[in-house]
């Protein structure tokens, strides 16, 4: 099972490593992630908008 992030149009949280792949790929950590895919769900472009917004 591949855990890149290239091309993917989910973020699989309940996977360690991707989640790990992920958390790296936004610059932020694990729990960040987490709180936001709770907040916007688990699609890359909803996370990316939420992720990086002024203030976040």
């Amino acid at each position: 099972m591949t855990t890149g992030t290239e091309g993917k149009s989910h973020v699989t949280i309940f996977d360690r490593s991707s989640r790990l792949a992920w958390a790296q790929h936004f610059g932020v950590t694990e729990a960040r992630l987490r709180k936001a895919v709770s907040m916007v769900g688990t699609r890359v472009t909803s996370l990316t908008a939420y992720l990086h917004r002024p203030g976040s």
